[in-house]
């Protein structure tokens, strides 16, 4: 038997998917499945249909084909199961047997048929045979790799042991008023390891002494990828490591402290005992060629009541959206009375709200491709140059009446290697190779600020506010790449306004209609900001 090609095809002779065990074109195979309609005769049930050249042997699958296309001196018998082995492979990696589930899983599909047959010829294989060989799952290689750690754990507390005898001869040599041994330099022997013991007690032991003067600039050479010690010791070289790669990294004294002051800088939220937290979420997708490809957003109205003699009261909401915004209350509130008087309250007036929990009286929905509801457009414009790409790209603020804080407009740079990267690497040292591709972007004008994250490849352009006096900005950057290497673009804020304008601006009680003192935090986020 002689397989030249095993496909699944529609009925019309269109290939989903096609595999040949010989060598073919692809104009061959295509020319073959489209004459493969043409040959079955209707009204007569066979299996099989021969041209001059080729033999035919098929399965209908619903609307589709399990086709083998064989030469004519082929056993006709060992096709037909062959074909059924085809037929039951595809049910084990396509839950439904359309074109769309076909093409989902084509690549499962080609590796089962090379399982099948091979250069032509059939396998003695089952069904089973073939589910254990494309899964490659290995006993072995589990094996190893539990080995493997085992290793790793052994040798981290071997290490961690080591760290601890050296600081402990360290500190009895400083009780005795003698030098310490293994501090001799790079000639002394008295730990195993010679310099680079040495090298870890000076490291260990100098974190431990108390700072009464300012700590020596840290010695540099290949000392520093081999500093042992204990739990503390290994989280500080990870940190020196993402240091040395670019990363931006905040010490935990350091992080109480910007804690502390952005505590004291932002005003506290005074909650009243009738609380209402109002947050949106955006998720958008736009084309880099312009066009808003979706933009939906939810919204939701959180009351917290902290004291139960407020827990009968109701809320009026001010809705001056224009957008048109889905609106739904809680299955509990009374959704006449919200339609008729944009009142939230229970459908039963003797019924109290719950106390001192969040609960969801209000949401709203907005969906829509329409580009005048983008709150920030963003416009990038990448142009090839001779050395590289100039990219041009510029903000505006649609809606004047939002104010945008902390934002983060995140463009991905090339990680390809150019010309310039690999003569740099030449002329340096071995072990010190710039791995960061393409280098840091030259940055022409700006507004605002940016960070070059080259750990990440991404250029961070950062804006503290955007808003009707601010609602405009470019950024100007050239570095070496292509137009296409510096999409999605990626945008994410925090307001205080919503987007929506739907706010509540009273809160009274269901009997007698007295006002109540009420606070509110209203949040506008990003959950997803994307230009592709």
């Amino acid at each position: 038997m002689v397989l030249l090609a095993a496909a699944v095809c529609t009925k019309a002779g269109k290939a989903i998917v096609s595999r040949q065990f010989v060598e073919m074109t692809r104009t061959r195979i295509e020319g073959l499945l489209a004459a493969f309609p043409k040959l079955m005769n209707t009204g007569k049930q066979h299996t099989f249909v021969e041209t001059e050249s080729v033999r035919y042997v098929y399965q209908p699958m619903e609307k589709l084909y399990m086709v083998l296309i064989t030469t004519k001196n082929s056993n006709i018998l060992e096709d037909l199961e062959t074909l059924r082995l085809f037929s039951r492979v595809i049910p084990e990696y396509c839950r439904a047997l359309e074109e769309n589930e076909i093409s989902e899983h084509c690549f499962d599909l080609i590796f089962a048929f090379d399982e099948i047959v091979a250069l032509g010829y059939r396998e003695n294989v089952n069904l089973a045979q073939i589910r254990t060989f494309t899964e490659m799952d290995s006993h072995e290689e589990k094996v190893f790799r539990a080995v493997r750690e085992t290793q790793e754990r052994e040798a981290k507390a071997e290490m961690r042991r080591k760290a601890k005898e050296l600081q402990q001869a360290r500190r009895d040599a400083e009780r005795q008023g003698k030098k310490a041994p293994g501090f001799g330099g790079f000639g002394s022997s008295a730990v195993s390891g010679g310099s680079t013991a040495a090298m870890i007690t000076e490291t260990i032991i100098e974190t431990d002494k108390p700072k009464v003067a300012p700590a020596p600039a840290r010695p540099s050479g290949p000392s520093k990828a081999l500093k042992l010690g204990a739990k503390g010791k290994e989280v500080d070289n990870f940190v020196d490591k993402l240091k040395s790669e670019g990363e931006t990294i905040m010490s935990s004294s350091m992080g109480k402290r910007t804690s502390e002051a952005t505590k004291m800088h932002s005003p506290p939220i005074n909650m009243e005992s009738v609380h209402m937290k109002i947050e949106e979420k955006i998720t958008l997708t736009c084309g880099r060629d312009g066009g808003l490809q979706n933009m939906e957003l939810h919204g939701m109205i959180m009351l917290r009541i902290s004291d139960d003699k407020y827990g009968r009261i109701r809320l009026h909401v001010e809705n001056e959206d224009k957008k048109g915004v889905q609106l739904q209350t809680h299955p509990n509130v009374d959704k006449k009375l919200f339609t008729a008087e944009s009142l939230i309250g229970l459908k039963n007036p003797e019924k109290s709200f719950p106390v001192n929990s969040d609960v969801g009286v209000l949401k709203w929905r907005l969906q829509t491709t329409e580009e005048s509801f983008i709150p920030l457009t963003i416009n990038c414009w990448p142009s090839e140059s001779g050395n590289g790409c100039d990219v041009n790209i510029e903000y505006e603020l649609q809606e004047d009446n939002l104010e945008l804080n902390d934002v983060v407009i995140t463009i991905p740079l090339p990680t390809g290697t150019k010309i310039g990267t690999i003569q740099r690497r030449l002329a340096w040292p071995l072990g010190k190779a710039d791995m960061s591709g393409v280098g840091a972007p030259v940055i022409g004008e700006i507004d605002g600020e940016y960070r070059h994250d080259s750990r990440r490849n991404t250029l961070e352009w950062c804006l503290p506010v955007i808003d009707a006096k601010n609602k405009s900005g470019s950024l100007e950057f050239s570095i070496a790449g292509q137009p296409n290497d510096f999409f999605p673009v990626q945008v994410s804020f925090v307001s205080k306004k919503n987007y929506c304008n739907i706010q509540v601006t009273k809160v009274t009680q269901v009997d007698g209609n007295s006002p109540v003192r009420f606070s509110t935090e209203t949040t506008f986020l990003v959950d997803k900001y994307e230009i592709l």
